[in-house]
């Protein structure tokens, strides 16, 4: 049983954003030699998650505004805390925090049209996502 742990990081521009980042995470599974096991993809923040779809506007876009009806911006209990962000939070528990990814035959093994990104909801400061492959 082989495991390794790598770490991406992210600085996003806009407080909302979706980072497809299905290169990164297949380049780090070929690194790893791993034939057949898991990747899991954790994001390591609590305005952030990690959400496996298409690559197409229109849906990260349907996506977006859904998380708005669900958990609009505005004024929740959170914010006494002096936060202004009880929203992303209600967000991230909507996309949820991890997947965990197949890998066969020494590749991420995805549906023809999955993807995966990094849902920020809370942006613009360094957040980081945890990388794990494990198998043989």
């Amino acid at each position: 049983m082989r495991a390794h742990t790598e770490y991406l990081w992210f600085n996003t521009r806009a407080r909302r954003e979706l980072v497809n980042i299905t290169e990164q995470i297949a380049e780090i599974v070929a690194a790893t030699k791993v034939a057949e096991g898991f990747c899991l993809v954790s994001a390591m923040h609590i305005t952030a998650g990690i959400w496996v779809n298409d690559e197409e506007s229109g849906l990260k876009q349907d996506l977006v505004e859904w998380l708005d009806e669900l958990a609009p911006p505005g004024d929740y209990r959170h914010h006494q805390t002096g936060e202004d962000n009880a929203d992303a939070h209600l967000k991230r528990t909507l996309i949820h925090h991890q997947v965990i990814l197949p890998v066969t035959r020494g590749k991420l093994d995805l549906g023809p049209w999955e993807q995966v990104f990094y849902a920020e909801f809370d942006g613009r400061r360094k957040k980081r996502v945890v990388v794990k492959v494990i198998g043989e």
